[in-house]
């Protein structure tokens, strides 16, 4: 990581990984849903964080 605070990286913050634990846990809490149930909307919709939150309703 850089120390210049001005630099920043280019995630994608607009969809989900299934490979990064903290983006899954992150999901899993907020959502109060199951890992398995997390990893089955990633996969469904291709990681998009808006269509996920869609579908579970805004829980």
């Amino acid at each position: 990581m850089s120390d210049d605070k001005f630099k920043q990286d280019n995630r994608d913050r607009a969809t989900v990984s299934a490979s990064e634990d903290y983006e899954v846990n992150y999901l899993m809490t907020k959502h109060d849903i199951s890992r398995d149930r997390a990893l089955e909307l990633i996969k469904k919709h291709g990681g998009s964080r808006k269509k996920i939150e869609s579908e579970l309703g805004g829980r």
